[in-house]
């Protein structure tokens, strides 16, 4: 038995598929599960636990409304079901956080905003905004408007990376298998439940079956997919059996599961990522005093900053160069390129509210930004 406190993570990302939301028989939702999980999450927010949903479900209950019984849909009936189906989901949802004064918001997602950073820092904002106001975001992919050839195709990927977008501690796929087995469910030879994956090899790839429900689109392969995803970003990810009422209250008392661990801390990564993974297009350079105070881990601001090269947008990586014309630092732009000139060398109280966000007057934020050694690495 694997016992884990879900209370000792700050941020949760859980992800619901359609076949616990929806009576396999009846095909109406599940009301005395979705109240048993609201009361679960509502107890997690209430030790200080935030809460992201990625809920499934809208397809299946706009065929219902709809009265569309083919089990294969064309694209553009699949879109129309998302789109009634997302209204019906989402008052579900909240009439039951209702009873907890909890309030909801709700985010479509489609590849583009998950993938172009700029829109990509758009959601991700939206999410923590909500986050800090004490609601619970409930996230899907836009299945009104994507396509069969842009999409994410499921909702564990999907899961998995908005896990990554807000730094979540931890992910957790509820599904109708209680973890990895080293055969899938479905095989002949029943296989050995893992407790604990440390780390995502070839091996461990292999376990993955298919679906076991008509109504999922994923099976245990995505589900491993999400995890290399998760993990690699450094947030764990647990699979638990999510059909039995109080789903999140039986993990945190000793129900069967598989946790996948982090590889390494989510704000770590981000920055090996900022450091590697993008192009850099604009140049930032900086007094001593700016300089000094990125070295005690503070953000970027305009009244620090004497010059400014390259046309970047916001969310685009920049490089922060000291008095004495030395790289010190890479980060994500708060800032497009007009705005930073406008806002160099300014006090930070004479730029809030100056672009219509209230609160925007950080060039570089210091959760966006890796700092360089004399080498030119990562110094954490």
């Amino acid at each position: 038995m694997n016992n884990i406190s879900l209370s000792s993570y700050k941020r949760l990302v859980i992800k619901i598929g359609s076949s616990l939301l929806i009576d396999a028989n009846s095909k109406s939702l599940r009301i005395d599960w979705l109240k048993s999980i609201a009361k679960d999450i509502a107890e997690l927010q209430k030790s200080g636990t935030q809460i992201v949903i990625v809920s499934s479900g809208a397809v299946s209950l706009g065929r219902e409304i709809l009265g569309l019984s083919a089990k294969v849909l064309p694209l553009e009936k699949l879109q129309a079901s998302a789109s009634v189906g997302q209204i019906a989901l989402l008052q579900a949802w909240r009439n039951q956080f209702d009873s907890h004064k909890i309030n909801i918001g709700q985010i479509l997602i489609t590849p583009d905003i998950t993938e172009q950073r700029r829109r990509y820092l758009n959601a991700r904002t939206t999410v923590l905004t909500l986050l800090k106001l004490g609601a619970v975001p409930i996230i899907n992919e836009n299945d009104s408007v994507a396509t069969n050839e842009i999409r994410y195709g499921d909702n564990d990927r999907l899961s998995a990376r908005v896990a990554v977008m807000i730094e979540a501690d931890c992910l957790i796929i509820l599904s109708d298998v209680d973890g990895l087995y080293t055969n899938p469910p479905s095989s002949e030879i029943k296989g050995e439940h893992l407790a604990v994956v440390k780390s995502i090899t070839p091996k461990i790839e292999n376990m993955a079956g298919e679906a076991a429900s008509h109504l999922a689109r994923g099976g245990m392969k995505t589900k491993v997919e999400a995890a290399k995803i998760a993990t690699l970003s450094g947030t764990d990810m647990i699979i638990a059996k999510g059909s039995d009422l109080h789903p999140l209250t039986a993990i945190s008392n000793g129900a069967k599961h598989t946790i996948f661990n982090a590889v390494s801390c989510p704000k770590a990564s981000r920055k090996r990522w900022i450091l590697g993974t993008l192009d850099v297009i604009g140049k930032i350079y900086i007094d001593e005093g700016a300089a000094n105070a990125l070295a005690k881990g503070k953000s970027l601001l305009p009244i620090g900053v004497k010059k400014i090269e390259g046309e970047f947008l916001r969310g685009d990586i920049i490089s922060i160069f000291n008095h004495q014309n030395k790289e010190i630092a890479r980060g994500i732009s708060g800032m497009d390129f007009n705005d930073a000139e406008n806002a160099k060398g300014k006090q930070s109280q004479d730029i809030i509210g100056l672009y219509g966000i209230e609160n925007r007057y950080e060039l570089v934020h210091a959760d966006n930004m890796a700092l360089l050694n004399i080498n030119g690495t990562n110094d954490e």
